[in-house]
This record gives C-alpha cells, sequence and structure tokens, in this order.
C-alpha cells in the first residue's frame, strides 16, 4: 500500500544507502549511543539491531535520545522554514531562558504560526521545548546540591512559587526534597524479544523489566517510594555491565549473571528470589518445589507471590517456575516470551542454536519513556544480594 509503513529491513537499507527519500520523514535512533539521526547523516552507521526507526522527532526525544550533533536533525528538520530554525537556534543558545508568548511577538513572529511549525515537525510546541530544557536543568542543579533558589535561577525562573509548582508538577515533590538528591538513571536495551528496561544506580540494578509489561509503572512508582530517589533517563556502570550480560545471555553463552542486584523485598522474598537464581537454564521448577527446598512446604501461595514481586527479569529467573503440572503459569512478559525464553535456555543446555527472534508481529514491543515519579519521604535503601 502506498502510505504503509516501512518495516525496519527498508529503513535500514535506507540508512545505509542515505536515501535522501526519507529525510524528514523517519529518523534513526541509536541505542548502543541514545543518539538520534537522520537517515542521511554521513556518521558511521551502527548495526541494524542497534536501530530504532522512528517517524517523529517528539518519538526520539521522549524515548530519551539526544540529537545527533553531525546531521543535527532539529535545526535540519526546520531547515526550510526560518521561523523554525532562528527560534531552535536562540534555544540553544540560551537554554536557561523563560521563554513567553510576548518573546516569540517581539522576535517578529505570530505565536499561532509558530505553534502550528513546531508541532507539525516536533510534535511539541516551542514553549513546551523550552521548559522542558529548563525544568531539566533546574533539576541539574537541585540534584548536584545547589540551594533552590540558585536552581530556581539557573531554571530561569523568576518567580519562586512558579519554579516550586513546576518542579513539583513534574517530579511529585518540592524542590527542596530534591536537593543534593542521588538520582536513580533508567536505560533500554534491546533484546530478540522485546525492549527492556533497567533502571540503576551507581552501585546496584534496582528493575530489569520488558517495557511493554503492563504493571510496568506501577513497579517504577513502588521503586521510587522504596528508594526516595527520582528516575532520570542516563546510564550508570551497573546498566552497562547489564546490557553486557544480557547480551551475552540472547547470544547464548551461559556465562551466568554476576551484575550486583539492590535487595529489595522481605527476607523471604530474597529466599525465594535466591533459589529462583540457583534453577541452572534449561531446566525448571514447580511453586511446591522451590516451598519444599525451602523448607516451606505449605508456603506455595507465598512462593507464587514472592516470584511475582520479582523486579529483575531473567537474571532472577522467575519464568523457569512453572505449574506442578507441567503447564505454563502466568509471566508478567507474556506466556509467549516465557515459552521462548525456556526454549531458548532448553537450546543452550544443549548447546544447540539459539531460538532467534520473534517476529515483529509477535512481539511489537512498545518504547515508553520514564517519567518522573512521586518521591516520597527519606527510607533506608534495602540490603544488596551480592
Amino acid at each position: 500500500m502506498l502510505f504503509e509503513k516501512s518495516d525496519h529491513d527498508t529503513l535500514y537499507d535506507a540508512l545505509i544507502r542515505r536515501d535522501p527519500a526519507h529525510d524528514g520523514l523517519h529518523f534513526v535512533c541509536v541505542t548502543s549511543t541514545r543518539v538520534f539521526c537522520r537517515l542521511t547523516c554521513s556518521a558511521r552507521k551502527p548495526k541494524s539491531e542497534n536501530c530504532i526507526f522512528e517517524d517523529t522527532i517528539a518519538a526520539c526525544l521522549s524515548a530519551g535520545f539526544r540529537p545527533c550533533k553531525r546531521c543535527r536533525p532539529m535545526l535540519h528538520h526546520g531547515g526550510a522554514d526560518p521561523v523554525v530554525t532562528g527560534l531552535l537556534e536562540a534555544l540553544e543558545a540560551d537554554p536557561g531562558r523563560r521563554w513567553s508568548e510576548q518573546d516569540v511577538i517581539a522576535r517578529g513572529h505570530d505565536p499561532s504560526t509558530v505553534r502550528r511549525a513546531f508541532n507539525r515537525r516536533f510534535g511539541m510546541s516551542f514553549l513546551e521545548m523550552a521548559r522542558l530544557r529548563r525544568l531539566g536543568s533546574g533539576a541539574d542543579s537541585l540534584s548536584g546540591g545547589e540551594r533552590v533558589i540558585e536552581a530556581q535561577l539557573d531554571a530561569g525562573y523568576g518567580s519562586g512559587s512558579g519554579f516550586r509548582a513546576a518542579i513539583t508538577r513534574l517530579f511529585g515533590t518540592a524542590p527542596a526534597a530534591l536537593r543534593g538528591q542521588a538520582l536513580l538513571k533508567a536505560d533500554f536495551l534491546e533484546t530478540p524479544i522485546g525492549t527492556m528496561v533497567a533502571i540503576a544506580d551507581d552501585h546496584a540494578l534496582h528493575l530489569l523489566e520488558f517495557t511493554d509489561r503492563p504493571a510496568l509503572s506501577s513497579e517504577i512508582t513502588r521503586l521510587q517510594a522504596r528508594q526516595k530517589q527520582g528516575v532520570m533517563l542516563g546510564k550508570t556502570p551497573v546498566i552497562e555491565e547489564t546490557r553486557d550480560e544480557i547480551a551475552r545471555y540472547f547470544d547464548g553463552r551461559d556465562t551466568g549473571f554476576t551484575v550486583r542486584l539492590a535487595g529489595h523485598g522481605s527476607a523471604f522474598e530474597r529466599d525465594v528470589w535466591q533459589a529462583l537464581r540457583s534453577i541452572p537454564a534449561g531446566e525448571t521448577r514447580s511453586y511446591s518445589k522451590i516451598a519444599a527446598d525451602l523448607g516451606r512446604e505449605s508456603a506455595v501461595r507465598a512462593v507464587a507471590r514472592a516470584n511475582g514481586a520479582n523486579q529483575i527479569a531473567i537474571i532472577i529467573p522467575c519464568h523457569r517456575v512453572i505449574g506442578a503440572d507441567g503447564s505454563l503459569t502466568g509471566y508478567g512478559g507474556g506466556l509467549w516470551r516465557k515459552r521462548w525464553l525456556l526454549e531458548h535456555e532448553r537450546r543452550m543446555a544443549l548447546s544447540l542454536p539459539s531460538a532467534g527472534a520473534i517476529p515483529a508481529e509477535a512481539s511489537a514491543p512498545l518504547r515508553r519513556s520514564i517519567p518522573p515519579l512521586p518521591l516520597p519521604e527519606a527510607e533506608r535503601p534495602g540490603q544488596a544480594i551480592d
């Protein structure tokens, strides 16, 4: 069909050929560098498995990718419109400035025309883009330990009440609660069966889940409530270690997982999760067998609840738990993924070729941005699991 969306292979071929027919219609997001580019970018081409193709710049920005400095997709995308180009250059020159419609008018532009032009190109208005830049600057200042008034000025807010209201809306807490607070970092990992999100600090992994898991948002809310830390897109050494180990796992190399895990949960839940980690790849256990191994034969339901409370997919292999009759039981990532993972591990244990990637129509993973979530009062972090 004439307007049917191009598939991944077609767009990757266009990227390799720098096909100008797709310029401005599609953008490539490179998961290994977290940069997004025009398909005609002259930079070295990434591997196909590291590419995600989006139709709008707004989708790229919302997924946490930053614009390429070589092909400058944002400026180029607005290049045909001098109004857009001029405002983008002004924003880059002074990202902390608090823009208003009057500022736009003072530059000789009609606000409604500017709004339509930016929405058409980026999926957001110029004032929305400027506001996000300011608030990001303010949050970084607070996280760095600056006083609220200094962060307010860094963000370009003349009104203290306006700054406090904006930060509270964005992060769910007052600016003073963010001062000096370390933020958890979140990044995306691509796998043959869909995109995963990893959340970690500099010391341990706190969450690893598939992004289309229905309960993901509530899991992140609970994580922030437990750790009393905000979540922002970024990288840590722990996330990079997780990325490497997950890549080896999906490549069929059973080298085990050594990344340090944050020890959330009750003592009983941690015992269950440790029991899950002791199940060799290629094998399965029932809830009753795990309960018996823990010396808690009557705690089958509690074992099932602990299994469901696990927030570290694959590394804590809750997918290796099946029904006592050998049937597949529920899995937050979807039963089709559980079936794939068990087959993959069976092949891995037998040194057979990997099960391969699931067809796109079967997985259709949905990338989600990680919004700032509410920050309750301080609480001691959980014990780490080595």
